[in-house]
């Protein structure tokens, strides 16, 4: 029975249209393109769209400092993000912009039929103006001092220094972003989606498995704090689509932004002309929708969009697939470091496949963070894709060409082998449907190695030399070229320019099911080099830029670890003293089941014995030499209820994170118990 192919609609987060592609942005468009071109590898029909996201009042202020009108401004950022994805191998089959006649007519169409079901409310709201450019300030354009921890400069709805959350109205000495002005206190009515009408349905469809099971957890949060009423509204100036009937009301850019996806669909469909928009949108389609989205960008994904969908009589996704940040050496991507890499640098210096391989190797289906660690990724370029995958193609093809002019045998040399080869197509299959694209990387790495293991001991290099064994030569080699083939149909949605280079050599197209037929008395192309190995000084040269372009802009040149993480505000000693450090012996420390990140350590801080959990595994994989060692623990910080059990303090150490972690010890002397003071 013929499997009848799925139709899929796939979308990744729309870039906002203020700024360059960096390699932030890139995890997540690069994961996406991995699972649609798998998909589309196993004949599922499959259509790949983004958009920019062109609308909000920071669009408007920045094109107002550079001098030109919106419109220019995100169409001139529309081309350079089209031609960094494109750079990057990014398989789109539409890439739009908000600002588009479709999603204008998408919006006004959602909001009269939300509005028609009752679910759009009005009401008069105070919010803080600016006098002098008489505008109403959103939240990220009023800063002052945070009314918690009284940090100066933060911003108007959460303090980046302790984390809280609160109301512009509530910050100490507000200013405007955009003047400086001492803001006012304005009413304007605005327009609100009545979110809690949808409460029930949410619940059910948080937990209907289109969700992580950690995201659908963090929903969980949102519904017991109960959920508000949303505005959907600004007041003019804005940039964006008026609202219907309401002069001077603009659509807030978070309404208009996922129906974006909507827009970009049909504008291929009406370029297409044979593909029915209706088909993937009406309530009860056939058809699949995913969207690849960052963690920080559920809440509105997963709350405001489905209802919104709901309440306007169109389907909701089908899943929503969600990645965690991007960190280069441990630590946050930093501009006076040179770690905060556009993509556009990044070409300039290395190839695009270099980073979706890096990317691949280190992704699951889970929300964890991604460390690009510049050191390891050179390693790990070279060792996987130079010295186990194109050199298995190098280092037998030269005997193909010379000796048989191209042609392969006409039978394997080890069916056994090579059925090993092709059995592995289910395992690595599910790991690619499931998103666990670090999983396919480490079975096809394995093969790999076994591939070489094979010309190894089979030795072409010997067999050639000797009289009479031409038939075993052809053999040995047509078999490693039979296994290599494998191999880059597996990594072809991974690697797309190499698997190309690889076709052109193979002078077949690399297809999934193709695999189960070898290649036998097939006549290869002539052997050019594949790939290049990656120089540690492209990689140099690549960071160096990267400072010099931040400094350009007018970035802080100034680095080291201060420079990424501050000093925070200054404290009272009364403050300090509350916190009761001890001296404290790691009597155990264990592997947490479940868990990347923690340790389970059992500390002994003087005849007490505390359970902690520290995010501490990356730089000790193995815990054991952690026994006996002698560290700081905060004693009196209140237990915290975890999954995996209770931890009942905190160790201390320094570094940015990952595996730049330093466990602090005490000097030799301490005992445990000793406060620290």
């Amino acid at each position: 029975m013929t499997q009848v192919a799925k139709k899929i609609l796939v979308t990744c987060a729309l870039p906002y249209a203020n700024g360059s592609i960096h390699l932030g942005h890139m995890l997540e468009h690069i994961q996406a393109d991995i699972w649609v071109r798998f998909q589309r590898m196993r004949g599922n029909q499959v259509y790949f769209i983004c958009a920019d996201d062109a609308h909000g009042t920071p669009i408007m202020l920045k094109a107002q400092q550079l001098g030109i009108a919106p419109e220019k401004m995100i169409d001139e950022m529309n081309h350079e993000h089209q031609r960094d994805f494109a750079g990057f191998g990014v398989s789109y089959d539409n890439y739009h912009s908000t600002h588009s006649d479709e999603n204008r007519e998408l919006s006004t169409l959602i909001y009269h039929r939300l509005k028609d079901n009752g679910y759009i409310k009005t009401r008069i709201i105070s919010q803080l103006f600016d006098p002098e450019k008489e505008m109403f300030l959103p939240d990220r354009f009023v800063k002052g001092t945070c009314p918690k921890c009284k940090s100066p400069d933060q911003y108007g709805d959460n303090c980046e220094v302790c984390g809280a959350t609160y109301s512009p109205t509530d910050l100490i000495d507000p200013k405007s972003a955009v003047s400086g002005a001492t803001p006012v206190m304005k009413e304007s009515e605005h327009f609100f989606f009545d979110l809690p009408a949808f409460s029930d349905m949410l619940k059910a469809w948080t937990r209907s498995g289109a969700l992580q099971e950690q995201v659908a957890n963090k929903m969980q949060e949102w519904f017991e704090s109960g959920l508000q009423q949303w505005d959907i509204s600004r007041d003019a100036p804005y940039f964006g689509f008026e609202v219907p009937d309401a002069p001077g009301k603009y659509f807030y850019v978070w309404l208009d932004a996922p129906i974006g996806y909507m827009g970009s669909f049909k504008n291929l469909c009406d370029k297409r002309g044979d593909i029915d928009f209706d088909d993937y949108w009406r309530v009860g389609s056939d058809a699949e929708l995913y969207h690849f989205i960052g963690k920080d960008i559920v809440y509105f994904h997963s709350l405001f969009w489905p209802a919104m969908l709901e309440g306007s009589n169109f389907r909701k996704p089908t899943n929503l697939f969600v990645h965690g940040y991007v960190t280069v050496n441990g630590a946050k991507m930093s501009k006076s470091r040179g770690t905060f890499i556009k993509a556009s640098t990044y070409l300039k210096h290395l190839e695009a496949d270099c980073l979706r391989y890096y990317y691949a190797a280190k992704l699951s289906s889970h929300i964890d963070d991604i460390d690009l660690n510049l050191e390891d990724f050179v390693q790990r370029v070279n060792a996987d894709i130079v010295n186990k995958v194109v050199n298995l193609a190098s280092r037998n093809a030269g005997f193909i060409a010379k000796r048989f002019d191209g042609r392969l045998a006409d039978t394997l040399a080890d069916p056994a082998l090579y059925r090993t080869f092709t059995d592995a197509a289910v395992g690595i299959a599910e790991a690619f449907n499931a998103r666990e694209s670090s999983r396919a990387i480490r079975e096809i790495m394995a093969l790999a190695d076994l591939a070489n293991r094979y010309v190894d001991e089979q030795a072409p290099w010997v067999v050639a030399k000797a009289e009479g064994r031409d038939g075993d030569l052809q053999a040995i080699c047509s078999m490693g070229i039979n296994l290599f083939r494998v191999l880059m149909t597996y990594l072809k949605p991974v690697l797309p320019s190499l698997a190309e280079r690889a076709e052109a050599f193979l002078n077949v197209r690399l297809d999934w099911e193709g695999i189960h037929t070898p290649l036998t008395g097939h006549t290869v192309t002539t052997f050019k080099a594949l790939f290049s190995r990656i120089d540690s000084a492209h990689v140099e040269n690549m960071v160096n830029e990267s400072r010099e372009e931040a400094a350009a802009a007018g970035a802080k040149t100034v680095a080291g670890p201060l420079a990424d993480e501050p000093l925070r505000e200054t404290i009272a000693f009364d403050d300090f003293a509350k916190v009761d450090m001890r001296i404290a012996l790691i009597k155990r420390a264990e592997l947490v089941e479940g868990s990347d990140k923690l340790l389970k350590l059992t500390l002994d801080i003087g005849g007490e014995t505390r359970q902690v959990f520290s995010g501490i595994r990356a730089a000790y994989p193995d815990p054991e030499e952690l026994e006996g060692r002698l560290t700081v623990m905060v004693a009196n910080l209140a237990p915290r209820k975890m999954r995996f059990g209770v931890s009942q303090g905190m160790v201390l150490a320094a570094g940015p994170g990952g595996s730049d972690i330093f466990l602090l010890s005490p000097d030799a002397g301490a005992l445990p118990g000793m406060a620290v003071k």
